[in-house]
């Protein structure tokens, strides 16, 4: 079962004090490209998170983000009271006709006015938090399955078309063989010359064989079952599923340049068509 790149998964946390909300956003990329941010009190768990997250997400360009709310109770920020009251006497001695308010309102404003208690990891905290995580984690994988069931729908009816298209073309080839024997036909008729018939069948039938699309609709048709084969596995196959269509559009090619009949390459065009939109999503398959 195939799996898109693209997911959201998104969980929160309400802890003592403080909010936490993890959010994972996933697009299509060729490898792992991944964008972890959160609160520097964190950030020595980051090596670690980044395993996990490249663990489950394999492929993407991965956006996690680790958002904290912080209750004023528990703000990290605090008013140094000794300086303060240090730049209080100070300012009074130049603003003497100042009040209370005004030299405090000036007094906050000073360097060292505030100062910052160094958060550290709470060990309890973070197993819940890393339970978030995981909870995270396994939504934008459910939401990666979910687009992977709409994608796998859009290929089986890709597939479904290219097949159609291609028995139309292979019922249109008596008459485009008809129509090239006609052709040769006129032409060696204009000419107004004897021609030995035997070898003018022989000549004929290896110009038939040279333009015969048989062994292209066989080999297309092994690749278009091996393609719906692919994304029923188990395994991540965005890369396997794009090698398929590159050859799928090889025979594709070769019918077009080999059919020499109006009818039969417009509909290999259409075909071509078909097979654009499915490498389009193919991009985003893990």
């Amino acid at each position: 079962m195939i799996q898109s790149m693209t997911g959201f998964g998104k969980a929160t946390l309400q802890l003592p004090g403080k909010k936490i909300t993890i959010e994972v956003k996933s697009l299509n990329s060729k490898g792992l490209d991944l964008n972890v941010r959160m609160p520097s009190v964190y950030r020595e768990m980051e090596l670690g998170l980044r395993n996990q997250i490249s663990a489950a997400l394999e492929r993407g360009k991965i956006d996690f983000s680790i958002y904290v709310e912080t209750s004023a109770e528990l703000t990290a920020s605090k008013v140094n009271v000794p300086i303060v009251k240090a730049y209080i006497n100070q300012l009074r001695e130049v603003y003497a006709e100042a009040d209370e308010t005004e030299l405090m309102k000036m007094a906050v404003r000073m360097p060292d006015a505030l100062k910052t208690d160094r958060e550290e990891i709470d060990e309890n905290d973070w197993v819940q938090i890393q339970t978030v995580i995981d909870e995270s984690l396994a939504n934008i994988v459910n939401f990666r399955k979910d687009e992977g069931q709409s994608l796998e729908k859009e290929f089986q009816l890709r597939i479904g078309n290219i097949r159609s298209l291609m028995e139309q073309a292979l019922a249109l080839d008596p008459e485009r063989v008809q129509a090239i024997k006609d052709r040769l036909q006129t032409a060696i008729s204009e000419l107004k010359v004897n021609v030995d018939e035997n070898r003018f069948e022989q000549e004929l039938i290896y110009y038939l064989e040279k333009l015969d699309i048989t062994e292209e609709k066989v080999r297309l048709t092994n690749h278009l079952d091996y393609f719906l084969e692919t994304i029923k596995g188990n395994e991540a196959n965005g890369r396997k599923l794009g090698f398929i269509t590159q050859e799928m559009g090889r025979e594709i090619n070769t019918m077009g340049s080999k059919s020499n009949h109006a009818q039969m390459q417009k509909i290999v065009v259409m075909m071509k068509d078909e097979l654009e939109k499915i490498k389009e999503q193919v991009l985003n398959v893990l």
